[in-house]
C-alpha cells in the first residue's frame, strides 16, 4: 500500500486517522511533537493489532526537524507516498481587538508553514514516482467562523487556499491534494467544552448527532486511496450536514 505520514498524530484525531490508515494497509509514520508516552503508544497500538507503524517526534513547523522526520520515516518505512496535514496546536478565543499579529502568525505557522515545508520535503520523492496523495484536515470554521476564533479561521481559509493551489499544479505528476474540514469533532482537547455548548451545536447538526474521529477518518482513508486517484482540488465537509443551514 505504501508509506503514510501523519502529522499530530500522537493524540486526538490524527491518532485515529493514523490506526484507520493502518488498518487500510499502510505503513504509518506517527508523529507528536514531543518524544513522550502518547507518542510511542499511538505506533505500539498499531503494531499490536497487527499494523506496522513507527513513531517520530519532530516540530512539523521547524524546517530542519521537517527534513529529520522525512528522511527518517522513509529510512524506517519506506518512501512516503501519503501525507495527512494535521498538526495542530492551541487555539486560543480572542475578541478581534485582543488578537495581534503574532497570534495570526502562530495560526500560520501550523496551517500554512508547516505544509509548505513538510510538502517541500516529500514531493521530489512523489513526483519521482509519479505518484502522491496529500490530506489536508482543516475545519468549518474556515467558512463558518465563531466570534473569537479571527485568527485560527483566517489560517484555515489559507490552508484551503494552500490546498486548492497545489492540486492545480500537481495533477499532471500524479499527485492529488485535497481536504477534510471536520465540524465539531469531540476528542481529548474538547473535554472541558460546557454540556450545553455541546448540546446547541449538536441541534444545529440535521444528522441529529455529533461528529466523531472515525467519521473525519474515513474521509482521510477515501482520499489516501487508489480508488480517489481522479479527484483533486477537493474540500470535503464532515459536518452532518450543519453547512446546509
Amino acid at each position: 500500500m505504501g508509506v503514510a505520514l501523519v502529522t499530530g498524530s500522537s493524540l486526538g484525531l490524527g491518532r485515529v486517522i493514523a490506526r484507520r490508515l493502518a488498518r487500510d494497509g499502510f505503513a504509518v509514520a506517527v508523529n507528536g511533537r514531543h518524544d513522550d508516552a502518547d507518542l510511542k503508544t499511538a505506533a505500539e497500538s498499531i503494531v499490536a493489532e497487527g499494523g506496522r507503524a513507527a513513531a517520530f517526534a519532530a516540530d512539523v513547523t521547524d524546517r530542519r526537524q521537517v527534513g529529520e522526520l522525512v528522511d527518517a520515516a522513509t529510512a524506517v518505512l519506506g518512501p512516503i507516498t501519503v501525507l495527512v496535514l494535521n498538526a495542530t496546536g492551541p487555539q486560543p478565543e480572542a475578541p478581534l481587538a485582543a488578537v495581534d499579529w503574532a497570534d495570526h502568525l502562530a495560526q500560520l505557522d501550523f496551517f500554512v508553514r508547516s505544509p509548505v515545508l513538510l510538502g517541500h520535503a516529500v514531493l521530489p520523492g512523489m513526483r519521482a514516482r509519479g505518484h502522491g496523495r496529500i490530506v489536508h484536515v482543516d475545519s468549518e470554521v474556515a467558512e463558518r467562523p465563531p466570534p473569537g476564533r479571527s485568527a485560527y479561521a483566517t489560517a484555515k481559509s489559507a490552508q484551503v487556499g494552500l490546498a486548492r493551489a497545489w492540486a492545480r499544479e500537481l495533477a499532471s505528476d500524479g499527485i492529488t491534494v485535497n481536504t477534510v474540514a471536520p465540524g465539531f469533532i469531540p476528542v481529548e482537547r474538547h473535554a472541558s467544552v460546557p454540556a450545553a455548548e455541546r448540546s446547541a451545536y449538536q441541534a444545529s447538526v440535521p444528522a441529529g448527532r455529533l461528529g466523531t474521529p472515525e467519521d473525519v477518518a474515513a474521509a482521510v482513508s477515501f482520499f489516501a486511496s487508489e480508488e480517489a486517484g481522479f479527484i483533486t482540488g477537493q474540500r470535503l465537509l464532515v459536518d452532518g450536514g450543519r453547512s446546509l443551514g
